[in-house]
């Protein structure tokens, strides 16, 4: 069974993209980190085959999910979901190692097709 790992603040966002998945056969844990090192600590604890995690959270950003789930498992893709549309942004969540950036406003729908599309390459 593939297994996600989702990763955002909002309680609800996380209950949502759970079930989304859940009815499909993925395996999902979701985390709300409050520093970079637990998102390695779930890594390596848990072994998801993907990380979605949000860019804008309190306490740590996509980008440092990113770059902690690459030292964790550089193979693993990591999909950061954003609101913001910045070209420089974009590059530098490439360099920390994020697979596909997607950008908000998307529907649950959305959101799922584009990690099964992703995991079928």
């Amino acid at each position: 069974m593939t297994k996600i790992l989702v990763i955002d603040d909002s309680a609800f966002f996380r209950k949502f993209i759970r079930e989304s998945l859940e009815e499909l056969g993925f395996e999902v844990e979701d985390l709300l980190p409050v520093s970079p090192l637990d998102v390695t600590e779930k890594m390596k604890g848990w072994a998801p085959d993907l990380v979605l995690t949000d860019f804008n959270m309190p306490h740590v950003d996509g980008q440092q999910v990113a770059r902690m789930a690459r030292r964790a498992n550089p193979k693993v893709p990591v999909v950061v979901l954003t609101a913001t549309r910045d070209e420089a942004m974009d590059r530098n969540l490439a360099k920390a190692g994020v697979t596909l950036i997607l950008h908000k406003p998307m529907t649950g729908v959305a959101i799922v097709k584009a990690l099964q599309d992703l995991l079928a390459r």
